[in-house]
């Protein structure tokens, strides 16, 4: 699977409040017209809580 553009990522996850669990994260991605990939990428975060933006970051960067 090609890497997920860190910039379209938080550009897709823009307004979101933190912390943010990871069902958030999705849902707001989605209601924000984020692609296929970077939604599907956003599913296989572990479930917990995120705190910034930073983190999500870093969480995407090890499951690609």
């Amino acid at each position: 699977m090609a890497k997920v553009n860190p910039v379209q990522l938080q550009k897709d996850l823009k307004g979101i409040n933190y912390p943010a669990s990871k069902q958030d994260l999705v849902k707001h991605a989605q209601q924000k017209g984020a692609d296929e990939k970077i939604c599907a990428t956003l599913e296989k975060l572990p479930d917990r809580e995120y705190e910034t933006p930073t983190e999500v970051s870093k969480a995407v960067g090890k499951i690609e």
